[in-house]
């Protein structure tokens, strides 16, 4: 066991799976539908990418008056998303670094603002799910925010020592309210300069995440 920290705390979407290109997909095919600009490129869709997912919708030009964010626009995005889902992989070397931290006896968490069914058949379908000790996620949807799984965990687990792997600065902010580390992987679903704003070590490769345990 690491005397550094107790457990490993992963974010999914953007972390442990490659689903950006399908992200993007899913919300070009909307805003083309309602006739408003699309995203051209990863580079785009990462510098706007941000949380809470509302804003992001409406800074892409979603008219959130004439068209409800919670049974519209989200069941819609989830709609296309999942009939998709099944195209993408993991992020490069998370299968040999789960492997690693899993070999030196440190529980390893998902964490997700993903619906918890939706994030369990995503887990076992890319044949993983066994790594984790606990899968959390939200019941609901409408991906808010895992700020409050987070709280309930840290209450179970008063003392422990963690280090977070996310890709945003949503992860940041969650690591620092559970008084974590965090390290946030730069391939995921926001650019190095929004994950810069957040002070944390930023790492190129799951496999570098080895290297601070």
């Amino acid at each position: 066991m690491s005397t550094r920290y107790t457990h490993v705390i992963w974010d999914f979407n953007g972390t442990i799976f490659d689903d950006i290109d399908l992200g993007i997909r899913c919300t070009n095919i909307m805003l083309k539908k309602r006739n408003l600009p699309i995203m051209p490129d990863r580079e785009y869709y990462r510098s706007v990418m941000r949380f809470p997912i509302i804003d992001y919708y409406r800074s892409l030009g979603f008219d959130l008056e004439q068209e409800d964010y919670y049974t519209v626009l989200a069941p819609e995005w989830v709609a296309l998303y999942m009939a998709g889902e099944s195209s993408c992989a993991m992020m490069p070397h998370v299968m040999d670094t789960l492997e690693a931290i899993k070999a030196k006896g440190i529980p390893q968490i998902v964490l997700s603002a993903s619906d918890r069914e939706q994030l369990t058949y995503q887990l076992k379908r890319l044949g993983i799910d066994h790594y984790f000790e606990e899968i959390l996620g939200l019941d609901n949807i409408f991906a808010k925010s895992k700020t409050g799984l987070a709280h309930a965990w840290m209450e179970r687990n008063p003392g422990a020592r963690v280090l977070c792997l996310g890709d945003t600065d949503h992860d940041g902010a969650l690591a620092d309210v559970m008084g974590a580390d965090c390290l946030l992987y730069t391939g995921g679903h926001q650019s190095i300069e929004r994950l810069s704003a957040c002070h944390k070590p930023m790492i190129r490769d799951a496999l570098e995440a080895l290297s601070y345990l």
